[in-house]
């Protein structure tokens, strides 16, 4: 049986990381690289990663993504590029119009119908009509706020209310997230363009929320958000961002949904870059109320810039073996590690 074929369209944090992970796994190959950073394009994979004497064949970063798909012949392609629905959208549907199954890790496209629905409908459409998958995920979301929440309500026989809190570290993450997040801004400038609805913060609640709620069988009949700002006492510095004192280092989350009048999810999201360094430890919490209560604590957090990369690489075979159309984190077998050949999980 051939190896399974993967396309990776974005080679920044994210995407670097999923051929590095690629490379250790068996029964998969990497066949096309794209980006556009001038510091990437045009180099063997390898050199970028440090890798020069790996046994993978080599692989040149080419900017022209219509030419990738054209020679690759993937099966699917791993999409590192972008947060939101609309952002991602041109990408996902040139990708499935060329057969191609498609992982995407915009946050909002792990359940876009909460944010855009006519997108989403379109993009289920064209998954369809081409015989391929198209999926959202990540670390959050994906699993840690959603998924996870999902699998613990399993052995209840009532859910009342839910709160998720995840306390995490931003520093794995590229340039794209310190943007969303704020990182290194003056606070008057980061409140300023918070009233103007002009920063991101956590790309994912509404997404989160909307698939709780459709695994749990509840009506959302409200979802509401705030945002303000992890201010820093000293300098901090990451691989991808830098904040210095009394500067922004993160942003503070929370998120409400309502079910039949009240709050029934309690979302709560401060993350930042280095937060050792103001004293924060991280940890992932999950506490559901009813019968009978859940409680989960893991700390430190679950890593983030890993977490993302293993979920993408891990659904590889779940996306390959799904129905056509689009799918979510519910929709599938639930995420694992590969630790044997990926093509024995694959069903041809």
């Amino acid at each position: 049986m051939e190896n399974v074929k993967v396309l990776i369209w974005g080679f920044g944090a994210m995407g670097s990381g999923m051929a590095s992970m690629l490379l250790k796994k068996e029964g998969v190959e990497i066949v096309g690289i794209c980006d556009t950073h001038p510091d990437r394009l045009g180099k063997n994979f390898k050199d970028v990663l440090n890798l020069k004497n790996h046994h993978h064949a080599d692989v040149i970063i080419e900017g022209d993504i219509d030419a990738l798909i054209k020679k690759t012949n993937a099966d699917i392609a791993l999409l590192a590029t972008d947060s939101f629905t609309k952002k991602a959208y041109d990408k996902i549907v040139k990708l499935l119009e060329n057969k191609l199954n498609v992982i995407t890790t915009a946050e909002e496209m792990s359940y876009p119908k909460a944010g855009e629905p006519e997108l989403a409908a379109k993009i289920n459409d064209i998954a369809q009509a081409n015989g391929v998958t198209v999926l959202g995920t990540g670390i959050n979301p994906g699993l840690i706020m959603d998924l996870l929440v999902v699998v613990l309500t399993g052995c209840m026989e009532t859910v009342d209310h839910i709160t998720a809190r995840r306390v995490n570290s931003l520093s794995p993450f590229g340039p794209a997230v310190m943007e969303e997040q704020g990182v290194g801004l003056p606070v008057a400038t980061f409140n300023d363009m918070v009233a103007k609805g002009e920063m991101a913060g956590h790309v994912g609640f509404k997404e989160s929320v909307g698939m709780m709620c459709e695994a749990l069988g509840w009506d959302l009949e409200k979802f509401q958000q705030q945002m303000t700002p992890i201010v820093t006492d000293v300098d901090r510095k990451s691989p991808y961002g830098f904040a210095a004192k009394g500067d922004v280092a993160g942003v503070n989350m929370t998120a409400q949904g309502y079910v039949d009048g009240e709050v029934k999810l309690d979302m709560q999201h401060p993350q930042q870059i280095e937060p050792q360094l103001g004293g924060t430890n991280t940890g992932d919490y999950i506490i559901i109320k009813g019968n009978p209560e859940v409680n989960m604590a893991i700390t430190p957090e679950v890593d983030g810039g890993i977490g993302t990369i293993a979920m993408c690489v891990n659904m590889i075979p779940h996306v390959i073996n799904a129905h056509a159309g689009l799918v979510t984190m519910i929709d599938l077998p639930v995420p694992r590690a590969i630790m044997g050949d990926m093509r024995k999980m694959i069903r041809r």
